[in-house]
């Protein structure tokens, strides 16, 4: 298994792919991550096409348990985030 592409890597290859310079990919990658980040934690979910799904879930307030003392504990209700691949993009990496 190969190591994961840094940010560093991304925006070249983000260049290279829009025929631009590094610092016009950088500001565009900073940008749409700033647009999904204000958009999820918002509560609402943004579809990058291509790619899948990011959506923001609120789970309710439910009853835990300490490994450490098996005491029963009540988590507050909180908001996780989740994404869902895109059909194009399972298809195309068990091609």
């Amino acid at each position: 298994m190969s190591k994961p592409m840094s940010k560093t890597q991304l925006v070249a290859a983000l260049a290279t792919e829009m025929g631009e310079d590094r610092k016009i990919a950088a500001a565009a990658l900073d940008a749409i991550a700033a647009v999904v980040q204000r958009e999820v934690a918002a509560g609402g979910s943004v579809n990058l096409p291509g790619l899948g799904k990011m959506v923001c879930k609120t789970r309710p307030e439910r009853q835990v348990r300490n490994p450490a003392t098996g005491e029963t504990l009540t988590k507050a209700a909180d908001k996780q985030v989740k994404f869902g691949i895109a059909k194009a993009l399972k298809d195309s990496v068990n091609a």
